[in-house]
């Protein structure tokens, strides 16, 4: 009897437990940073050393860089996946409770659904995603406005905003990725983006005046370091060996996982709410979020994480 393969499955096991439960830290990670770091700033000094780093490890094993139509697809999916969702994300959770913004995350898989139906050959509504997308909607309106105060807080509407924004733009740049296929390795194809987001990032922080704001604290440096070692570098690599060893159906259950560990992170070290109306809004919008994935196979696939 074989034994490789039992073991090869047993690593994927195990990459998948590393981004069902780091990718559910990063937003306290964020929401931590961004009390003293300027967000853009903040978000693409990770990225670019991230990048820099994988980029370094990956030329010293002589892995081929993308030739220049590689680039330009890998730096367009970049911008709108790590530059422009995640900038956003770090943008909101400047007023937004981490793990608010982990379970509003969730929803990206509703415009994923609307996007590609607009595709040619793309994705049938149906009745099972018309169900998730409006019992999803409820839950997102329940976990909303479970607190009408936190409407009145200053901040808090804008970064809902930004949230709302970055679910679209992830879910463009996961659509732009699964249409226009490199034949650049994983590894590299994120290196690439990694380092064009967090440049473009960098560079319009740079532009608005976030130096004058730049001061580190322990807890950012911290946050930051995390973030890039663990957040980056870790977590990525374990979700592209997962998704070589595993079905993508079951690894993108960590969808579900992600924002229930952001949820309690933010109760124990943040004091955010954590109460009836968000347990139960968290339900109801990943059993959404199920129906539509469901509604959606074979053809939608959902890709990167933030």
């Amino acid at each position: 009897m074989n034994s490789q393969p039992v073991v090869k499955e047993t690593k994927g096991l195990i990459a998948w437990m590393i981004i069902s439960i780091v990718w559910g830290t990063t937003y306290l990670a964020i929401r931590v940073g961004v009390e003293d770091l300027p967000p853009l700033l903040f978000a693409g000094m990770r990225w670019i050393a991230a990048g820099s780093i994988l980029l370094v490890f990956l030329r010293l094993r002589s892995f081929t860089l993308p030739d220049k139509n590689s680039f330009f697809h890998l730096s367009m999916s970049g911008l709108l996946l790590l530059g422009a969702a995640n900038g956003l994300v770090v943008v909101g959770e400047q007023w937004v409770p981490s793990g608010l913004a982990a379970l509003l995350i969730t929803t990206t898989p509703f415009w994923m659904v609307g996007m590609e139906s607009f595709i040619p050959g793309g994705i049938k509504i149906n009745l099972k995603v018309i169900a998730g997308l409006l019992t999803g909607f409820a839950g997102v309106i329940l976990i909303l406005f479970h607190d009408f105060d936190d409407l009145n807080a200053p901040g808090y509407l804008s970064g809902i905003v930004a949230i709302f924004f970055a679910v679209i733009f992830w879910a463009a740049g996961t659509l732009y990725s699964k249409h226009r296929k490199t034949n650049v390795h994983p590894l590299m194809g994120a290196a690439v983006q990694m380092c064009v987001a967090g440049i473009a990032q960098f560079t319009l922080g740079s532009l608005i005046g976030e130096f004058s704001e730049l001061h580190y604290t322990r807890e950012s440096f911290y946050s930051l370091l995390y973030l890039i070692i663990i957040g980056s570098l870790l977590g990525y690599t374990a979700y592209i060996y997962s998704l070589n060893k595993l079905p993508i159906s079951f690894v993108s259950t960590y969808a579900y996982i992600n924002p229930l560990i952001a949820v309690y992170l933010g109760w124990l070290f943040l004091d955010e709410k954590l109460n009836l109306f968000i347990l139960l809004g968290s339900i109801i919008t990943l059993a959404g979020v199920k129906l539509v994935r469901d509604g959606g196979k074979p053809k939608l696939i959902y890709a990167k994480r933030m």
